[in-house]
C-alpha cells in the first residue's frame, strides 16, 4: 500500500470535470490517499467516515460513483450499498481489508460493480473508477450498440438501460445489464471468462470469479429454472454461451453427435482390443500345441 500520494505521470485534469465520487472509509490515511489521487485525476470528491454519514451525503447530492469500504463502524458496507441502491442505480466499488472470497462474492451479489482488496495501488483504483464510470453510460452508445436487443422473451433497450422478460421488468445491475447485452449480441458463441472480463468489464486483469458470480446472478433473473439453465449455458473447458430458440437445439444436436462419435470410437477401440487379445491367445495356443507335438515326435524317435 502506498502511504502517500505521488504525482501522477500525466497532468491533472480540472477538478470535477470527470464526475463526482463519494469515498466512504473510516481509515483517514486510506481516505486521504484515495481522495488525493481522484482529485488529481479530475474528479470532485466527497468523504464520509461511516455509513450514516455516507447515506446523508448520498441523499444530499447523488454522486456518479461511490468508493465504499466494506468494514465500517455501526453499519457495514453491504448495508450501505443496499440502502443506496434502494434509491436507484449508482456504480459502487467496494474496498475490503480481507482477501476472503466470500466477502468479495457477497459484495458483488449485493450489487457492487467492482471491488479492490487492501492493500491496493491507488493508481489501480483510479483505473477501476474510470472503467466503471465508462461502463455506467457516460455518453450515448454507438449506433450498433443502441438498437434494442431481444430473444427468448428477453428484451433490452441499451439507451433506456431497461430490461424485461416476457413483459416483466428485470432488476439488473449495471454489469448484469452489460453482460446480458453482450451475450444477446453474440448468441450461440462461447466466450471464456477472460474474454468476458475484457469485453464487458473492460479489464485485462482481475479475479475471474467476478464473471462467475455475475453469470450466476444473471441466471437467477432470466432463467425459468436457474439450477437447469437453458439460456446461459456452461461450455465445459471454455466458458459460457447464450442459446436462443433454435440455437440450443443445434447445440444439443452437436453435443449428441460428438457424444455418438466418442461412443463409436470407444466401441471401435474395444473391438480392436478384443480382436488383438483373441489373436494373441490364438497364436499362443498354436505355439503351445506345436511345441507339444514336437516333444511327442521327439520322444517317439528316441
Amino acid at each position: 500500500m502506498e502511504n502517500s500520494p505521488s504525482a501522477p505521470p500525466h497532468a491533472p485534469a480540472p477538478e470535477g470535470r470527470r464526475g463526482r465520487v463519494l469515498v466512504v472509509d473510516d481509515d483517514p490515511t486510506v481516505a486521504e490517499v484515495v481522495v488525493g489521487y481522484l482529485h488529481r485525476a479530475g474528479y470532485a470528491v466527497e468523504r464520509a467516515g461511516d455509513g450514516p454519514a455516507a447515506l446523508e451525503r448520498f441523499a444530499a447530492a447523488r454522486p456518479d460513483l461511490v468508493v465504499l469500504d466494506l468494514m465500517l463502524p455501526a453499519m457495514d458496507g453491504f448495508e450501505v450499498c443496499r440502502r443506496m441502491r434502494a434509491h436507484g442505480p449508482v456504480p459502487v466499488i467496494m474496498l475490503t481489508a480481507r482477501g476472503d472470497e466470500e466477502d468479495r462474492i457477497l459484495g458483488l451479489e449485493t450489487g457492487a460493480d467492482d471491488y479492490v482488496t487492501k492493500p491496493f495501488s491507488p493508481r489501480e483504483l483510479v483505473l477501476r473508477v474510470e472503467s466503471v464510470l465508462r461502463r455506467a453510460g457516460a455518453g450515448a452508445p454507438a449506433p450498433e450498440e443502441a438498437r434494442p436487443l431481444s430473444g427468448a422473451g428477453l428484451r433490452l433497450d441499451p439507451v433506456a438501460r431497461s430490461a424485461s422478460r416476457d413483459g416483466a421488468g428485470l432488476a439488473l445491475t449495471l454489469r448484469e445489464f452489460d453482460l446480458l447485452a453482450f451475450l444477446l449480441r453474440h448468441p450461440g458463441r462461447a466466450f471464456g471468462r477472460e474474454e468476458l472480463m475484457r469485453e464487458v468489464w473492460g479489464w485485462d486483469f482481475g479475479d475471474l470469479s467476478t464473471v462467475t458470480v455475475h453469470i450466476r446472478r444473471l441466471r437467477g433473473k432470466v432463467e425459468q429454472d436457474p439450477a437447469r439453465p437453458r439460456l446461459i449455458r456452461t461450455v465445459w473447458g471454455v466458458g459460457y454461451r447464450l442459446d436462443l430458440p433454435g440455437d440450443g437445439e443445434t447445440a444439443e444436436a452437436g453435443e449428441v453427435t460428438e457424444a455418438t462419435e466418442v461412443t463409436d470410437a470407444t466401441q471401435a477401440t474395444e473391438v480392436t482390443e478384443v480382436t488383438e487379445v483373441a489373436e494373441v491367445t490364438e497364436v499362443t495356443e498354436v505355439t503351445e500345441a506345436t511345441q507339444a507335438t514336437d516333444r511327442t515326435e521327439g520322444a517317439a524317435r528316441a
